[in-house]
């Protein structure tokens, strides 16, 4: 008998998105849906298509999710963003997965889109992400931005594709990268780490190189080029407001 499964989201303003997302992961036992203060018609669409709706206050990325993780009434869950969604492919190996589990964490490959494109190769495939894991053995880190889900096991892969739409458009895609700059800059200043000009000029250049020669993302054409840049200028931002974060500590 399969282990039953709960799917955890959280959103904040995902109306847009909603409705691809869950209509994914319509196998599940059950969908639980942690939204933190939509104004639109994100809750409506979710009890619409059978999630349980729970009301939270944002508390930051890796705490967020564990609070999802927390509220499902089931071990074994799935962690989607609601601009996400599980490729048929990825459904098929989930259900085989949980039918016969061979360890108590999986990771899958997300393939991210942008700017009309499903990109191939560089950061934007495959980008791999641990979702589906036994709670008993793994939870989310308290990060705000940039969490992780830890774990002390090797996990399993699982085939096919967790898809992602990375951007409806570059307005929102800059400001979307301008907030998790300043968090993960704040992240780093509360851990007490320290930023010069060694880190601006490298970071986006190791970045670039890594992902835009090495995994091949040029590949992918003006997609592939403009995400890695933004990516290099978001790894510039994430350090110069750091600066800006240890000089307004020692000014004070």
């Amino acid at each position: 008998m399969a282990q039953p499964l709960s799917v955890v989201v959280i959103a904040q303003e995902a109306a847009a998105q909603l409705t691809d997302c869950l209509a994914s992961v319509a196998f599940a036992d059950e969908i639980v849906l942690v939204d933190s203060g939509s104004r639109d018609a994100t809750r409506d669409i979710a009890q619409r298509l059978g999630a349980r709706v729970i009301e939270k206050e944002w508390l930051g990325f890796g705490p967020q999710k564990q609070f999802a993780v927390d509220q499902a009434r089931h071990d074994w869950v799935l962690c989607l963003d609601a601009d996400e969604r599980v490729s048929p492919e990825l459904a098929a190996s989930l259900r085989r997965a949980l039918e016969a589990p061979v360890a108590p964490v999986y990771r899958m490959a997300r393939r991210n889109r942008f700017l009309g494109r499903w990109l191939r190769h560089g950061e934007g495939y495959p980008d791999w992400c641990t979702r589906l894991f036994d709670r008993r053995q793994a939870r989310w880190s308290d990060a705000a931005v940039h969490e992780k889900v830890l774990f002390a096991v090797t996990p399993g892969t699982l085939e096919g594709d967790l898809l992602h739409e990375s951007a409806e458009d570059l307005g929102r895609y800059f400001e979307k990268q301008n907030r998790y700059s300043a968090l993960a800059a704040r992240q780093l200043f509360e851990h007490g780490r320290t930023a010069g000009p060694a880190e601006l000029l490298l970071s986006p250049l190791v970045r670039f190189a890594k992902f835009y020669l090495l995994r091949l993302g040029f590949l992918d054409g003006v997609p592939g080029l403009v995400h890695i840049a933004i990516g290099c200028a978001a790894s510039f931002m994430k350090y110069a407001k750091l600066i800006e974060l240890q000089r307004a500590g020692r000014a004070a």
